[in-house]
């Protein structure tokens, strides 16, 4: 069975879902049968490469409120994603375009590495601070999950895996998503947001059964309840 999950390394509620996925899986009791694919998706591709640039406040002005009332938001956040065992510092946040970052996890899949890559990007960013927007950057990221330094610069350098990413943000709005974390599986059952784990267990449950049927054995010729006894 195949779990794939859009998402981006810069959405919080991303990393919090992939927490709540990995507890339903933790539960699900086909969980070594379970391919979980990271798809890309940009929640804001706009954003000049290479140019980063502090969350909050560009936050505030996207959505028309006070620098407070934003930061309030993100504490709330915080407070969620502590709950899932996440370390998160929103207000110091810094923001870039992922387009790199999605590449060098497509790059890092092909290598068996992809959850690996995603795990490490997201951590890097939420709770380390570190920047996921530079080739320098990655390449450090990339070497610490077992990735070829060489090659990981020469992926992005060369942007290697650029279609792949464009690909995958094309069959996401195909499949109707609009916003991340976006379970789909087997590409017949889909959640969107940040679902408790419960729910994505039930979703699991629900696709295996389906995918799943009980097969009825016809009962062999013979005899039962003394119906052939002398």
């Amino acid at each position: 069975m195949q779990v794939e999950v859009w998402s981006d390394v810069v959405c919080p509620w991303c990393y919090i879902g992939k927490r709540k996925l990995e507890t339903a899986l933790s539960r699900f009791a086909h969980a070594d049968q379970v391919e979980v694919v990271w798809r890309s998706f940009q929640l804001d591709p706009s954003i000049p490469e290479g140019h980063t640039e502090a969350t909050l406040p560009a936050l505030a002005a996207k959505y028309g409120r006070s620098v407070e009332e934003m930061a309030q938001m993100q504490r709330r956040v915080v407070d969620v994603a502590a709950g899932e065992g996440l370390e998160y510092h929103l207000a110091e946040g810094v923001s870039g375009n992922t387009l790199l970052a999605h590449q060098l996890i497509h790059l890092a899949a092909d290598r068996g590495l992809g959850g690996a890559m995603k795990e490490r990007l997201l951590h890097a960013h939420f709770t380390e601070q570190r920047s996921v927007f530079d080739v320098d950057s990655l390449v450090a990221l990339a070497v610490e999950v077992g990735l070829d330094a060489d090659e990981a610069r020469g992926a992005l350098v060369d942007m290697r895996y650029l279609d792949a990413v464009h690909a995958d943000i094309a069959t996401a709005r195909a499949l109707g998503a609009t916003g991340v974390p976006f379970f789909v599986v087997d590409r017949a059952y889909g959640a969107a947001g940040a679902q408790p784990a419960e729910q994505l267990l039930e979703l699991l449950q629900r696709a295996w059964t389906d995918s799943h049927p009980l097969v009825t054995v016809p009962a062999a010729e013979g005899c039962e309840d003394g119906s052939c006894a002398v």
